[in-house]
């Protein structure tokens, strides 16, 4: 059994088939989940006595009053994907441990100009929220959508966003890439196009412009490494990981294994505990009991984010926090480890 209190049921109200294979889940009011746009939630099953957890990105806009929704793309052997798309129906229940990620607008998002999405395949899923928050909230900033697919066919939210474009004219720019076209230098994103476009369609200097991606990773890979070096800076672009792999550690070791004790805020709660190397702050507090948000465990998804008030953390890996967040004391418990002396956290962030 999953335990109480730090879980949340959400009710299935509506399925909406977009295209084959992707389906957007709406889900009844009173969940009590805040989120912002960007964000994702995380399912929890118990399989063979032994939680399962998988992130699923929301592509509604919480600033608009929409129900919550959440984009689930089929995968093969995907066991929370097969059943939402093959089995879920409306009035089905689904335990949560609530919204969390870091592919978010950032607190001072007056002082950018310009925000460029780059998104491919079901990647759309959390830029739609923020493009539709962007447009409605921030009128001061104009926004470029770059969108790769392989058909219009076979587009989420095609229609969606044509009709966000007719309705944000001279603010919204939209540039679909289908790789069934004819013309092959418009076919995929690739470095030479992004350079083109993002130059052809920029209206402000690069370090009033914010960049975010999502999609499959080598794609994101080449977006970043295009917009650095061009000379965007680090911490004006933001990706989301659509898939995690586990990722090996071996032979990174922190500058110290001593064991340390660590007091985390959570839940309006405290909890103390002791971290021993190997383990890493949420591994030791899995083994004593308690319970962390966390999801992917590799340093790559941002959902076990805590705020660092005394003393310092070590990452094994870090692909989510940006220099920037760093210096604000953000860690991720999931390859955290303290070092140098006893530690404080909390999850208030």
């Amino acid at each position: 059994m999953l335990q109480d209190g730090f879980y949340k049921t959400l009710r299935i109200k509506k399925i909406h088939e977009e295209i084959k294979g992707f389906k957007t889940f709406i889900f009844e009011e009173g969940h009590g989940i805040n989120y912002k746009p960007g964000q994702y939630i995380t399912l929890a099953q118990l399989v063979n006595n032994e939680e399962l957890r998988r992130s699923y990105s929301i592509c509604s806009s919480p600033d608009l009053g929409e129900p919550m929704t959440i984009g689930v793309k089929r995968v093969e052997n995907g066991l929370f994907s097969r059943q939402l798309i093959d089995y879920a129906k409306p009035g089905d229940e689904w335990t949560t441990t609530g919204a969390g990620g870091l592919f978010v607008l950032p607190a001072e998002v007056e002082n950018y100009q310009q925000v460029f999405f780059l998104a491919a395949g079901s990647g759309i899923t959390p830029i739609y929220s923020l493009i539709k928050t962007v447009l409605n909230f921030h009128r001061s900033l104009s926004v470029v959508l770059i969108y790769s697919n392989a058909s219009a066919e076979k587009t989420v939210f095609l229609n969606e966003l044509k009709n966000l474009k007719n309705e944000f004219a001279g603010r919204f720019t939209l540039e679909f890439l289908y790789s069934n076209n004819p013309k092959l230098e418009k076919a995929r994103l690739y470095r030479e196009l992004l350079l083109e476009l993002t130059e052809k369609l920029a209206v402000s200097e690069k370090v009033k412009t914010l960049f975010y991606t999502c999609g499959p990773e080598a794609y994101m890979r080449m977006c970043i490494f295009t917009l650095q070096a061009i000379g965007v800076p680090k911490n004006n672009i933001k990706k989301e990981n659509f898939v995690i792999h586990n990722i090996s550690h071996k032979n990174i070791l922190p500058p110290d294994k001593e064991t340390h004790k660590v007091t985390i805020q959570f839940s309006d709660k405290e909890y103390k505990f002791s971290v021993a190397y190997p383990d890493s702050i949420l591994k030791a507090a899995k083994k004593n009991g308690i319970q962390l948000p966390y999801s992917c465990e590799v340093g790559r998804c941002g959902n076990c984010i805590a705020k660092c008030v005394k003393g310092t953390v070590w990452h094994s890996y870090n692909e989510v926090l940006t220099d920037r967040e760093l210096e604000q004391g953000m860690v991720l418990t999931c390859v955290g480890h303290p070092v140098g002396g006893d530690l404080a956290l909390s999850t208030d962030v």
